[in-house]
């Protein structure tokens, strides 16, 4: 019996994860598991998952569900990691014999994408969006020694969630929210969580950062990334944090431990491909 997993989200159909996940499962053996790319809009997560068979193991989740499926798991009663309470939002689904278990791999692939690149300050951060994934990258850098962290948001009060959730960080850092360019401080570390088209590569200069986390992956460069390529500012890319994420997801799913190396070769093979290079 094939063994299935897959991704899910709205829009899904450009994710790299199915990728990644097929390449794991060449790498350890795995013929019997597939693994695909699912749209599901928000607000129909609960019904997606009732109608899955015992063939199903593992999903992936991006936008907009992560916050959808931790409002699920409380409702249901399913086991959560603590990291999922601690981000505001679940990335991850893992059916064992007991049902399911609610992870949250993105806090600790963005903590370990940083590391693999970068040993330079982070007392200072500014974070430009305020969803899920500014919840989790904003975390992981509390977690590395931030003590300030600012959010570049088009509405404060929409970015409440993401504010309480750094602000309940046990470092107690500084969180503020700023809805201009122009109110932005100093940082030692500069993060995107926004669309390429809502970027301003000025941004860069203005802060002084000596690392860039960029999270998207395509298109690329983006602006904010291309900026930092000219400056010679360190940049770690959403790809980065895919494929630090997605090898947390497949040992959690597979029960086997599969080399970062295998994961990023397969999603730069992928990204090429789309750009005609």
């Amino acid at each position: 019996m094939i063994t299935r997993c897959a991704v899910l989200g709205d829009p899904v159909e450009h994710s790299l994860s199915p990728v990644l996940h097929r390449a794991a499962y060449d790498e350890l053996g795995l013929a019997d598991w597939s693994y695909d790319a699912v749209r599901v809009p928000g607000g129909t997560l609960a019904g997606f998952l009732d109608g899955l068979d015992d063939s199903w193991r593992g999903l992936s989740l991006t936008m907009p569900l992560k916050r959808e499926l931790l409002a699920l798991a409380d409702e249901r009663g399913w086991e959560c990691h603590p990291r999922v309470r601690a981000a505001g939002g679940a990335n991850t689904l893992v059916h064992e014999s007991t049902g399911w278990r609610a992870d949250n791999t993105d806090l600790p692939g963005a903590a370990t994408a940083l590391q693999e690149r970068y040993a330079g300050p982070a007392d200072r951060v500014l974070v430009v969006g305020g969803g899920a994934t500014a919840a989790s990258v904003g975390l992981a850098l509390c977690d590395l020694g931030a003590s300030r962290v600012q959010l570049l948001v088009r509405s404060a009060e929409r970015a409440q969630e993401t504010l309480t959730t750094i602000r309940g960080h046990d470092s107690a850092p500084e969180v503020l929210a700023v809805e201009s360019a122009e109110e932005v401080t100093a940082a030692d570390v500069l993060v995107s969580t926004v669309p390429a088209e809502a970027q301003d590569p000025g941004l860069l200069a203005r802060t002084g950062a000596a690392l860039l986390f960029e999270a998207l992956y395509d298109p690329w460069p983006t602006p904010l990334a291309a900026a930092a390529e000219r400056a010679g500012t360190t940049v770690v890319s959403g790809l980065d944090l895919l494929v630090h994420q997605a090898v947390l997801q497949v040992e959690q799913m597979t029960g086997h431990a599969v080399p970062v190396g295998v994961l990023r070769a397969a999603g730069e093979r992928a990204l090429a491909a789309r750009r005609g290079a």
